[in-house]
């Protein structure tokens, strides 16, 4: 499958990772954010996306420990209608844990750095939901598995 993209200036180049099945975003500017603030952090990419596909950007394992930083939404999913020249792609972050200081306006503020070029996320294509109906049922008539959150009880 061959999908189009778009580099906007200065921006790393995407490319799969070589064990696994996600493609690694890298941030497209320096970013100060401080603890208990949110930023987009943006990637430097538009993608065209084939109709019937998606995309879901989530953090890397190790954007926590490395930057402080979760993503807002948990997983990002960008449709095939985000298409345009200029819709680049971004990563919505908030800051839960300083890994720098900065004095800002003469005020010593906690935060951390995201610099352009750091490898903050990942992303991989699926195929989108196919049409679903759903039937109305009094009793699905199957074991149940021992409650929300668990795989069975021993």
């Amino acid at each position: 499958m061959k999908i189009r993209v778009k580099y906007f200036q200065g921006s790393t180049k995407l490319k799969k990772i070589k064990m696994g099945n996600w493609i690694d975003v890298y941030a497209n500017k320096d970013v100060f954010i401080k603890v208990g603030e949110r930023a987009m952090i943006p990637l430097g990419f538009a993608l065209e996306l084939p109709q019937g596909w998606e995309a879901h950007l989530a953090p890397r394992s190790s954007t926590f420990k490395t930057w402080g930083i979760i993503q807002t939404n948990s997983v990002g999913v960008v449709d095939d209608t985000y298409i345009g020249d200029n819709d680049q792609w971004h990563m919505p972050i908030y800051c839960l844990q300083g890994k720098h200081i900065e004095f800002l306006d003469e005020v010593e503020q906690s935060g951390t750095w995201i610099r352009k070029g750091d490898k903050i996320g990942q992303f991989r294509i699926m195929e989108v939901m196919p049409e679903i109906e759903f039937q109305e049922v009094e009793s699905f008539g199957n074991d149940n598995r021992g409650g929300f959150g668990t795989t069975g009880v021993k």
